[in-house]
């Protein structure tokens, strides 16, 4: 495809995604009650299980990430209960929102947003209050944030009865995550980030003790509901019409994924991480982000020059064919965003850099 017809994607997510994938959603459609269909969702189960690290099982929505945020607060907090969410960016204030929208009784841990949520904080809150579940944007994409994932969930280990759901949207397959070895209760992400394939299809990692709670829950509703997507499971299917050609397209990426191997894959981003971090502040920009708590997939650029981010937005399409970040919600124009995830690699990067050198000159 010709510059003329596509802009090439340098954004947060949706991420450009490569013509092998996007080849592979073409294969010709199948029933999703057919045996063909099974031996596909079979495949997805085993390779998602990888890249999870988790013996668990991984539902499949055809939702983006949002639709499993309301699962897991449908699913795994009882009414008479409360959930701590760990509030820090725009993506943690919103699942925040969805548990409330699901009526459930919702405190929130608020960290000014560029700053990361200490595992000191919230043993403080656990200590003060008994909570079903914390919940925790592993990489807060609007600011460029990863949490401490696995040492806050070492604090939340020693509370039995209390579940741990973190959201891995912009972090999984991009950044380490080890939910078995981490002691994550659900762990959901969706496509159209690090595992760059098209938006439409999302994934969640689901633990035994998530499903035997939901059992004591009523009003779980019914699209998003653990249990009714266990029961489809069982079977390697799907309570609903699956995005069979996303799946496809899961299918062919997970293999290149394993392939390159999972470190490898983290190690390169973060290599990209640097290099953009060197770039950003050798251009007299800053880091949005706290140190020590920089993203490996998305570096939030503090716009301390104050360039005009449009400008840079329509000069980089007109000039160089690629659409770019201009900031999010609260920090939108205060900052822009340098997206290294998914199948970026360093060439790409480069382009992208050289691209606003000129741009800046």
């Amino acid at each position: 495809m010709s510059r003329a017809d596509h802009k090439r994607l340098f954004l947060p997510g949706p991420v450009e995604v490569r013509p092998a994938i996007l080849r592979a959603q073409t294969a010709p459609m199948i029933g999703h009650r057919m045996p063909e269909f099974a031996a596909l969702f079979a495949r997805l189960q085993d390779k998602l299980k990888s890249a999870f690290f988790t013996q668990n099982r991984v539902y499949i929505s055809g939702s983006s990430g949002s639709g499993l945020w309301e699962g897991a607060s449908r699913c795994g907090i009882r009414a008479d209960k409360k959930v701590l969410h760990l509030v820090g960016g725009a993506f943690s204030e919103r699942w925040a929102l969805v548990s409330r929208a699901n009526g459930k009784q919702v405190d929130c841990l608020e960290v000014p947003w560029g700053c990361a949520h200490k595992p000191g904080l919230v043993a403080e809150a656990l200590d003060k209050q008994t909570y079903d579940a914390v919940c925790a944007v592993h990489n807060e994409t609007s600011t460029g944030v990863t949490n401490p994932i696995r040492e806050i969930a070492q604090v939340v280990r020693q509370h039995a009865d209390t579940f741990f759901f973190v959201d891995t949207v912009s972090g999984f397959l991009g950044t380490e995550l080890r939910m078995d070895d981490w002691g994550i209760d659900v762990a959901l992400t969706s496509s159209q980030k690090a595992f760059a394939l098209p938006p439409g299809i999302a994934f969640a990692a689901v633990s035994d003790r998530v499903l035997e709670r939901a059992q004591t829950i009523e009003n779980r509703g019914y699209y998003f509901d653990f249990l009714t997507l266990e029961k489809s499971l069982q079977k390697n299917n799907t309570p609903a019409t699956p995005p069979i050609a996303l799946m496809n397209a899961a299918d062919a990426q997970l293999d290149i994924i394993l392939d390159e191997g999972l470190e490898d894959r983290w190690a390169r981003h973060r290599q990209m991480r640097d290099h953009t971090h060197a770039w950003t502040l050798s251009r007299g920009f800053g880091l949005y982000a706290q140190a020590g708590y920089r993203s490996d997939t998305v570096t939030t650029v503090a716009n301390t020059r104050g360039i005009d981010v449009a400008a840079m937005d329509k000069f980089m399409q007109r000039e160089c064919g690629i659409a770019m970040d201009t900031g999010y919600g609260a920090i939108k124009g205060q900052t822009f965003r340098l997206p290294h995830m998914g199948d970026v690699d360093m060439d790409m990067l480069n382009e992208v850099l050289d691209g606003l050198d000129a741009f800046l000159a």
